[in-house]
């Protein structure tokens, strides 16, 4: 799909989406809505079964847009113009924490702010030793209001998410993952390849019992589901609707002493 700020292309399964926008990649309108295009594009195309989102440049997103977040606030009377901005970056994470397939997310160099909370919205994350990862959105006296303090505080729990979030804490992407906010990190001139190898296994993995895992995990948080009756439930449906699992299961149990 071409566009000027965000690209996807494909490498068998795998959606590659790269954000280019220099020099940091920083979120703004048109980039949030590149991005929608891009869930548009991809939420239609059941042959994918992973997105690995990536960008360009030393940074991996820096945050908001300076310049678009000083012209939303110039009348002091009214915030209207940015709480929607913010309205609709929170929309298009949900959209990448909800696509069904496994997201997984490559950070090369600083994901500040909305940066990290666009990486908080992705399954997996993939971090160089020497990124940096904050939300350090209180040092204006605001908060990380895409999501930030929800998605850190349910990925590593309210300890942690109140020491990096009220004391606008820096990490490097080694500190990350021993903290959980990273799923792995490796030295940056590693990055690239480690992920684009963790890509390609993922996605040789079943679409279905991925999108059927990733929503029984998601029932954990919410406490009008019933997660164990869902995993009953998903299970039952694999079994008598996906061939890939049919197929899967009898070469097993074929193989089986």
């Amino acid at each position: 799909m071409p566009d000027e700020i965000v690209s996807i292309h494909r490498r068998g399964a795998v959606a590659v989406v790269t954000i280019d926008r220099p020099p940091v990649n920083a979120l703004g309108e048109a980039l949030i809505a590149a991005l929608h295009r891009a869930m548009d594009t991809l939420e239609a195309d059941a042959s994918v079964s992973l997105m690995h989102i990536r960008a360009t440049g030393k940074a991996f997103c820096g945050g908001a847009d300076l310049a678009e977040m000083k012209r939303n606030l110039a009348d002091p009377t009214s915030v209207d113009a940015q709480i929607a901005f913010v309205r609709d970056l929170q929309k298009v994470l949900q959209r990448i924490e909800d696509f069904p397939c496994t997201t997984l997310v490559e950070i090369g160099g600083a994901a500040m702010g909305g940066g990290l909370e666009l990486a908080l919205a992705c399954d997996l994350r993939i971090a160089a030793n020497e990124a940096k990862l904050a939300l350090p959105e209180v040092n204006l006296g605001l908060i990380p209001g895409a999501g930030g303090t929800q998605r850190l505080t349910q990925l590593c729990g309210a300890a942690i998410a109140k020491r990096l979030i009220l004391g606008a804490e820096i990490l490097d992407g080694a500190r990350a993952a021993a903290l959980g906010v990273v799923h792995w990190a490796v030295p940056r001139a590693e990055l690239s390849a480690f992920a684009e190898a963790t890509a390609d296994r993922l996605a040789a993995l079943p679409r279905g019992a991925v999108a059927a895992a990733k929503s029984c995990i998601a029932a954990f948080a919410d406490e009008s589901r019933d997660g164990y009756e869902e995993e009953l439930t998903n299970t039952r449906n694999l079994l008598l609707h996906e061939p890939e699992t049919r197929r899967r299961v009898e070469a097993f149990l074929s193989g089986a002493r």
